[in-house]
């Protein structure tokens, strides 16, 4: 996830958008994730709308991720 805002709409309402990346671009999960993430967030109070942004810029690469995270994995 690159960037996670909320934006005001009418009254209490707000509008999530998000930009989120994919760690292959070729990766065949991509409309699954970014459904996902749409499904999810609507499911919060006053979220009225999602805009997810799936981008490849900029490129994914394991220096994103925390240490634990590449603990996890067993990156380290």
């Amino acid at each position: 996830i690159y960037e996670c805002r909320l934006e005001p709409l009418e009254g209490p309402q707000r509008k999530a958008v998000v930009q989120m990346t994919l760690t292959a671009p070729g990766c065949s999960m991509g409309d699954i994730l970014v459904e996902d993430v749409r499904s999810k967030l609507m499911r919060l109070p006053r979220i009225q709308s999602v805009d997810v942004d799936l981008t490849f810029d900029p490129p994914w690469t394991q220096d994103m991720m925390s240490e634990a995270a590449r603990l996890q994995v067993g990156i380290l």
